[in-house]
């Protein structure tokens, strides 16, 4: 039987009878009753809902299967420590106990804001076999963000590294619910307060495999009961914390390789077996496509994780070398600086079989240098914090020949496009407002119910894009209705700079949008208008932003404009007429 680096050979030398099975019907063989990604209907919230049948059921359930099926593999490594299952297992037990000793139960929130680091993904297992809620916060933002999300969702506990404690500590009393930090890999005699050392729980992640055997605790956990809450900033106001449960968190684990069954049955092969790859993230845990993609389709396949403390692309080269990285990726950025860098023809890079990437824009181009000069499959998708991150998923000969799309929806969710009226379903072909639903779609916004109810309707979630769907069912994202930035995979949404940008003395008017960047997608722009009288410089406004918030959220040019922006009837600056003030600047794009 064919293994699955098959499929990079097959889109390598081409397929002559490609199709030759239709999308419909290579889903139905692969749902048939008793096959692997069979499905049952459930009701979630009172929604007849289809789930794969033979997903695990929480989180927990997950991490013990996987520790009795593939207890001496490898599942992480970072420079130069290395984690079996077994060794991550002990850990996870061992920290949920430690963690239940100091109260946390079923329904607390557990804050997490770290690197990607070993400790990462036993402090999210051992919180879920608790019952809790892990809160997995963006590590790049200020302290002032994350003193934000450590107050809304309310967390009672912070596990994080040392140099985001640096940033938390300062204003750690004004947060009225956190009672405890426990910061990994700083020395005990730095900290202080409510501070202790993380390794004062598990011991330092070259021992984990020295820990004693141990349980998860016996606690009583549903599909449906809540796992996460992950912060995805809204167009307007502060940061809304998605609440996802345990069902929709792990529908991500049989994503990918439903994926790759249906590209062999469209090559006319026979699936393959499912056999370990390993895997070089570089994109970070506190992202739904890290920890819900990534980590869960790891996990279930008993594959391996290659971390790096930071994106370096030639120490990934290195690395894809040195560990035979069978899948690489993340955002379209990573994928050039892997295509162009200038020593890449000098390492060995014939392990690699898939290119993945999403959460940016990316050009056709992209797709055909994959194909050629790596000789790896490209794959893409689609998915946003509010669907747990995948619901379509794109790869293989069907990307080379739809480079424009994000593939057709897994065979759990369902796609529409509506018109604006929010009411009248549009006919294939047309474009409209992208809705979804399915078992990954979270539960809402976490104690914001103006919000949900503004975005979820009846099991689906409206995404805010704009999109069309083919004969087929393949998705295309035309545009985007909400008023975002996407550079590099980070979201950045334009209210929350303009507000800053308005904030300083000078400025009466503010606009955000994203300029074009061949490897990162988007940038941010901003268009200003001072005061009457007033002046700043753009270096000026752009230290006065990125002392307020992330450093990717600094626009990376700011221009005057002499007038107030321009405007529509309701009072709404068009921003489609502030291109032209960036053309100067387009030489670098």
């Amino acid at each position: 039987m064919p293994t699955e680096d098959m499929a990079a050979v097959a889109v390598r030398e081409g397929a002559a009878m490609w199709p030759a099975m239709s999308i419909e019907e290579a889903t139905r063989r692969l749902c048939a009753p008793g096959a692997l990604f069979e499905m049952e209907t459930v009701s979630i919230a009172g929604v007849p809902t289809r789930t794969w049948k033979n997903q695990p059921p929480t989180l927990a359930a997950l991490a013990k299967a996987v520790h009795a099926g593939y207890a001496d593999r490898e599942l992480m490594v970072l420079e130069g420590d290395r984690v079996t299952y077994d060794g991550w297992f002990r850990a996870v037990a061992a920290l949920a106990a430690k963690l239940a000793e100091a109260g946390i139960g079923k329904g607390d929130r557990v804050a997490m804001a770290m690197r990607n680091l070993p400790e990462w993904p036993v402090a999210f297992f051992a919180i879920a076999s608790l019952g809790a809620i892990a809160v997995p916060l963006n590590a790049w933002w200020t302290g002032a963000e994350l003193a934000y999300g450590l107050t809304d969702s309310g967390a009672r506990l912070l596990i994080c590294d040392g140099e985001r404690w640096q940033r938390i500590a300062p204003l750690a009393e004004g947060i009225p619910t956190l009672q405890a930090a426990w910061v990994a890999r700083v020395g005990a005699t730095e900290l202080a307060g409510i501070a202790r050392a993380f390794e004062d729980a598990v011991g330092p992640v070259a021992g984990y495999g020295d820990l004693p055997p141990g349980e998860l605790p016996a606690v009583d956990i549903a599909p449906d009961d809540d796992a996460t809450i992950f912060y995805t900033s809204g167009t307007t106001g502060a940061p809304k914390g998605a609440l996802g449960t345990h069902r929709n968190i792990l529908t991500c684990s049989l994503a990918n390789a439903f994926s790759i069954h249906r590209s062999h049955l469209r090559r006319g092969e026979t699936p393959p077996q499912t056999t370990p790859r390993v895997t070089l993230l570089v994109i970070p845990l506190f992202h739904v496509t890290a920890c819900n993609a990534v980590l869960m389709g790891t996990l279930a396949t008993g594959s391996k994780l290659v971390l790096m403390r930071k994106w370096d692309p030639l120490v990934a080269l290195g690395l894809i070398e040195r560990e035979r990285i069978n899948n690489a990726g993340g955002v379209p950025t990573i994928a050039w600086q892997i295509l162009e860098h200038p020593e890449r023809a000098r390492f060995d890079l014939s392990s690699l079989e898939t290119i993945a990437y999403g959460g940016a824009p990316s050009a056709p181009e992209l797709v055909r240098r994959v194909h050629g000069d790596l000789n790896a499959a490209p794959n893409n998708g689609w998915g946003m914090t509010e669907t747990s991150a995948t619901v379509t998923h794109h790869g293989a000969e069907d990307y080379l020949h739809r480079p424009d799309s994000c593939g057709p929806p897994l065979p759990v969710s369902d796609l529409r496009i509506m018109a604006p009226d929010g009411r009248t379903e549009l006919p294939v072909g047309q474009v409209g407002e992208l809705w979804v639903s399915g078992p990954q779609v979270v539960k809402g916004y976490w104690r914001n119910p103006e919000a949900t109810a503004a975005t979820f309707v009846d099991g689906w979630v409206r995404t805010g894009d704009l999109a069309r769907l083919d004969d087929e069912g393949f998705c295309t994202i035309v545009d985007r209705a909400k008023d975002i930035v996407i550079r590099g995979g980070e979201n950045i949404y334009s209210t929350e700079v303009e507000n800053v940008l308005y904030a300083h003395p000078a400025v009466t008017d503010a606009a955000l949008i994203g300029l074009p960047h061949r490897t990162l997608g988007e940038e941010p722009g901003a268009v200003v208008h001072l005061a009457p009288g007033e002046q700043a410089t753009e270096a000026e406004l752009q230290d006065w932003v990125r002392e307020r918030l992330a450093p990717f959220k600094v626009p990376v040019r700011i221009v005057f404009a002499h007038d107030t922006l321009p405007r529509n009837a309701n009072g709404k600056i068009l921003k489609t007429e502030l291109r032209p003030f960036f053309e100067p600047f387009r030489s670098g794009v």
